[in-house]
């Protein structure tokens, strides 16, 4: 039976050495609260650190903490301090966190921690790829294993791959600053389904692959020649019915039962009825914006002295990170920021903040949730923002006022709150203002439909949702109509092959039989690929036909020393080996001067393209522009041409980051066609990569052997991956002899 692989930097156990013994308890929030449930009611095992270095780890307790951790349904990864030190509080903390909120000014580029970034990330695919079975479904977790998919992808090419990101991902301008950022990018393709909070991560992550590796992205996925990527936005949850239920329990506990924190918030009321509670709860983090909130603050006492004795701001820092000097020197600053805002505006029974600076228990925080009248969450850039879901959902009478940073993922799915800038005082000012005077009436309208939203969407309806996601791109790879050439299918073309009298083989050149280059005159072919070709030429009983869209001058250049018959441009000409070039049809460039300077036009308004002039077609390169505004520009070029020629017998070919136009009655099909005519043939291959070869497909018999490059939308009934792969399969056509 196939099961789920949970992976995550940490596992979801609280592990630690009390007096020489072992102490394992359930982690409490974040990511081990999301997935509780569906760990522990699906068939999974959760891979991830234990939290204790090999060097803290007695050799006697190792195997212990091998066998808790496996009672618990978790795999165990160790690693030393050195480790620790370069991945977590190097590379991940130090590089890609700070890069990922856009605090670039933190930022440090140390490539020893990149290198152990690298080869603890192989540690955890190494882990995945000892437990994984086939049907197996893999789900790996945020910006601390960046590069696992793509090491689990090369080792197991047909595994279900999903990744979720839990922070943002920043801006293409940002994000190209890394300087390892095609790896970073290579190791997230590994995936089939790639998750984000919000459609602005997704959207800035698909523009980074779309401008840095050049990948083809349609909508929400990304295409690489063995398959498609999937990128998508789930929003993620809390246990709704966790906090719900919390704070139902809190209301209904007796004096006795209450904490100590909760007798205090409750004298607080007694001795100041109608004053107000704001909440602050957040890790200690430059994120957060806790210094900004703060500085804010003290703006509103100034601007609105009206409430000074009669409110008060509850702030709640979380100790993170410590061993980061940005955290150390925060964590000083926003003392002194306490210190100084509590002497300036103090009275002898009133001080404006309450700060605590560590963690408390789950029901502290309840008590918190539901006694502070006023939430203030202002992080200048946040993945999601569970706090401020939290405090919603343990709002059991539907009052309290959220004020919320439009820099979360959160605030997208909560207009209902305050939504303010962290970085305008004023504005967060006014909305404290907004908040405590707002009417209890309304308080409960904004709550009621956001607690009805957040227990709808909770955590595990994130989490099946994302399965679901993973599941369906299994099921699309399976039904993908073009069938890859597998060991088996490879053989039974040779075997065909062998049997055969009169063989002819349809050879497309750019992206078939060499890559793509950003100018055309660079793609010549390499000795490998002529060797192949004139050795197959010279087999008994065989043609051998370049098929292309090139010039005539070029092509035959490049290949007049080859036994090989050529077409060009389409199928305008065609050239026996020792002849001359003949026009193969009756076709006119009488058109290209009228058309020629709108494609210049367009060649001026975007940097990078350029017109390559044939002797009977015309071609807009755009494969070095910027590929956004090449695929607008191209779009815009299309339409208008398309106007243009729409009765002179012209078309507009969009082929591989090109446009061309060239008389509508030529094509490779009907070259091939004619070819066919006057060629006696028991065997025929065609393998092409672009849609101008879908016309050789459709027009040849049902019995050609059709084979597509990339993974795409094809008539051909086989697809490779790469050029290299189409030269392994020409080097097998050798072999058969």
């Amino acid at each position: 039976m196939s099961k789920t692989i949970i992976i995550s930097n940490r596992l979801p156990l609280q592990i630690s050495i009390k007096k020489g013994k072992l102490d394992v308890t359930p982690s409490v929030g974040g990511l081990a609260t999301g997935l509780k449930s569906f760990h522990r009611d699906g068939d999974s095992v959760w891979i991830g650190w234990s939290g204790l270095t090999m060097e803290e780890l007695p050799e006697e307790l190792r195997n212990e903490v091998t066998q808790k951790a496996k009672d618990q349904a978790c795999i165990a990864v160790n690693f030393t301090e050195k480790e620790i030190e370069g991945f977590y509080y190097g590379f991940s903390n130090r590089s890609i966190w700070p890069l990922f909120h856009y605090f670039m000014e933190f930022t440090e580029w140390e490539t020893w921690h990149w290198e152990t970034y690298k080869s603890v990330n192989q540690k955890y695919a190494d882990a995945i790829l000892e437990h994984y079975k086939e049907g197996d479904k893999i789900w790996i977790h945020d910006y601390q294993l960046l590069l696992v998919p793509n090491m689990v992808r090369e080792q197991s090419p047909n595994a279900t791959i999903g990744f979720f990101n839990h922070i943002p991902f920043p801006s293409y301008e940002v994000f190209r600053t890394m300087p390892w950022r095609e790896e970073i990018l290579n190791g997230l393709l590994g995936a089939d389904l790639i998750g984000f909070h919000t459609y602005d991560y997704e959207r800035h992550f698909l523009s980074s692959v779309s401008r840095i590796l050049r990948h083809q992205v349609n909508f929400d996925e990304v295409s690489l020649p063995d398959r498609l990527v999937k990128v998508d936005s789930f929003p993620m949850g809390i246990d709704y019915n966790k906090f719900e239920q919390a704070a139902k329990n809190h209301f209904e506990n007796t004096m006795e039962d209450q904490s100590d924190l909760q007798r205090r918030l409750d004298h607080h009321r007694k001795e100041a009825p109608g004053a107000k509670l704001i909440l602050s709860i957040d890790r200690l983090d430059y994120t957060k914006g806790i210094a900004h909130r703060i500085r804010a603050f003290e703006y509103f006492l100034e601007k609105y002295p009206q409430y000074i004795e009669k409110i008060r701001l509850v702030m709640l820092a979380v100790p993170s990170r410590s061993e980061v000097p940005q955290y150390q020197l925060l964590k000083k600053e926003i003392d002194a920021l306490v210190g100084r805002i509590n002497g300036k505006f103090a009275t002898v029974s009133w001080t404006p903040i309450w700060y605590f600076y560590r963690s408390m228990p789950f029901n502290n925080l309840i008590d918190l949730y539901a006694s502070c009248d006023i939430a203030l969450l202002t992080p200048i850039r946040d993945g999601m923002n569970l706090v401020a879901k939290e405090y919603i959902a343990s709002r059991k009478d539907q009052t309290g006022v959220l004020i919320l940073s439009e820099m979360t993922g959160a605030a997208q799915e909560m207009n209902e709150a305050i939504l303010i800038n962290p970085n305008n005082f004023e504005q967060i000012a006014d909305a404290i203002n907004q908040a405590i005077k707002m009417p209890e009436e309304e308080q409960i309208k904004r709550n009621k439909i956001l607690q009805k939203r957040l227990k709808r969407y909770d955590v595990e309806k994130w989490a099946n949702d994302f399965m679901k996601s993973l599941t369906k791109t299994q099921e699309n790879r399976q039904s993908n109509k073009a069938i890859h050439i597998t060991k088996e299918i490879q053989e039974s073309i040779y075997s065909d092959f062998k049997k055969s009298k009169n063989r002819v083989l349809f050879l497309d050149y750019d992206g078939t039989l060499v890559d793509f280059v950003d100018q055309p005159e660079d793609a010549k072919p390499d000795e490998e690929i002529i060797s192949i070709i004139s050795q197959l030429a010279a087999m008994d009983n065989i043609t051998v036909v370049l098929i292309s869209g090139r010039d005539k001058e070029t092509l035959g250049t490049w290949w007049r020393e080859v036994d090989v018959q050529l077409i060009a441009e389409h199928g305008v000409w065609a050239l026996k080996p020792n002849k001359e070039w003949r026009l193969n049809e009756n076709v006119r460039n009488d058109w290209m001067e009228s058309i020629r300077p709108v494609i210049e036009a367009y060649v001026d308004r975007t940097p990078g393209s350029f017109i390559e002039e044939k002797n009977y077609s015309l071609a807009w390169h755009y494969r070095k522009s910027d590929p956004d505004l090449g695929e607008k520009r191209a779009n815009e070029l299309s339409s208008v041409l398309k106007d243009l020629i729409s009765n002179h017998g012209l078309s507009v070919l969009d082929g591989n980051k090109v446009l061309e136009i060239k008389s509508s009655g030529v094509n490779k099909g009907k070259a091939a066609t004619k070819f066919l005519l006057r060629k006696e043939s028991d065997f025929i291959f065609a393998i092409g990569d672009d849609w101008t070869d879908e016309y050789l497909f459709q027009e040849l018999p049902d019995s050609a052997v059709t084979v597509k490059v990339g993974l795409k939308n094809t008539s051909a009934t086989y697809y490779l991956n790469n050029t290299k792969k189409v030269r392994e399969l020409l080097q097998g056509f050798l072999e058969t002899e």
